[in-house]
């Protein structure tokens, strides 16, 4: 083992690049592993170990694992509430990254896991307001998770208490609250709506084209946390004293609407706005109860929406004229 080994598992992805590019910038020794070929990164670095291999299966994890110090665990099956809703067994069989990845950090010896859950975990029952006050971590249960995506995340986190308890491995979960920033997906399906909603206003913005298409009736209300207060509070939470999973997500809560409504304005357009009820909505209302991460770290994610939004729209805007070009 190196003493200073940290694996990243889900590089090539958006949280798990940007990841990797917090500890490349700290000067530490980084593997990264994603299943996707390399030229599908987000974020490739050359100056890390990079591995393209499948984590379903158990010897890619136990070769992952080999050596590591500080695992963090981001693979999985998943996207926004389109692909969940449309792939749930896909997103179940995410378990057996989750599994493989336990054991083989145990067989390894690591001295540290981090698992990345999800809001996704809470029971339905406490989301059916949009004025939703906020999810407590008490809240998961009695269990009535999202199905397939939140019931894997739910099952997971049991896994990680179980390995702290009965093989003394050091875990630490969090439940991330719509991650969004850079460097992440942006068309394809997986986007989740802070990215959707981008492309949408870029695409009507570049073609002439004065329609917007919103999933719902724009009601519903969500909070999103922006990827740099993420990377900050994997590694406060990572190295904290937090043994049950917390909470980590924004509270500013909006509708859909004022969400369309912000983005709108860093692109200096209004667009006619075209609703669709028959696409996949999920909850009314989901929000991220920040008391319990306050109390331990003194601390919770602060970026102000409309902040990281234009620092998301402008990376968006580029891509997709780049992308445009490529054709």
């Amino acid at each position: 083992m190196r003493d200073d080994l940290i694996l990243v598992t889900g590089a090539g992805g958006f949280i798990g690049g940007a990841m990797v590019a917090a500890f490349r910038g700290q000067g530490r020794h980084i593997r990264a592993v994603d299943i996707k070929p390399f030229d599908r990164w987000y974020q490739f670095f050359d100056d890390v170990e990079n591995l393209q291999l499948d984590l379903n299966l158990e010897e890619s994890c136990r070769q992952a694992a080999r050596g590591a110090r500080d695992i963090y665990n981001f693979a999985a099956n998943m996207g926004g509430m389109g692909f969940i809703e449309a792939n749930k067994a896909l997103c179940m069989l995410t378990v057996l990254i989750d599994t493989h990845m336990l054991e083989a950090a145990r067989e390894a010896g690591a001295a540290r896991y981090f698992y990345s859950s999800s809001a996704c975990v809470y029971n339905a029952d406490k989301q059916r307001d949009a004025a939703n006050p906020g999810l407590k971590e008490e809240d998961a249960y009695p269990a009535m998770a999202e199905d397939g995506y939140g019931w894997e995340k739910l099952f997971s986190e049991r896994m990680c208490r179980h390995f702290r308890e009965d093989f003394g491995l050091y875990t630490r979960v969090a439940r991330f609250h719509n991650v969004y920033g850079p460097h992440g997906t942006w068309d394809g399906g997986r986007e989740k709506a802070p990215a959707a909603i981008c492309r949408k206003v870029i695409h009507a913005q570049l073609t002439g084209n004065p329609e917007i298409v919103i999933w719902g009736d724009g009601s519903r209300t969500r909070s999103f946390m922006y990827i740099d207060d993420c990377v900050k509070g994997v590694n406060l939470i990572m190295n904290s004293a937090i043994l049950d999973p917390i909470n980590l997500g924004s509270s500013e809560i909006v509708t859909v609407n004022q969400l369309v409504d912000i983005v709108e304005s860093i692109a200096g357009v209004k667009l006619k706005r075209v609703y669709d009820p028959g696409a996949p909505k999920g909850v009314m209302g989901r929000n991220s109860d920040n008391r319990l991460i306050r109390s331990y770290l003194d601390w919770e994610p602060s970026i102000p929406l409309r902040a990281g939004l234009e620092r998301t729209y402008a990376w968006i805007y580029d891509e997709y004229r780049a992308n445009r070009r490529s054709r």
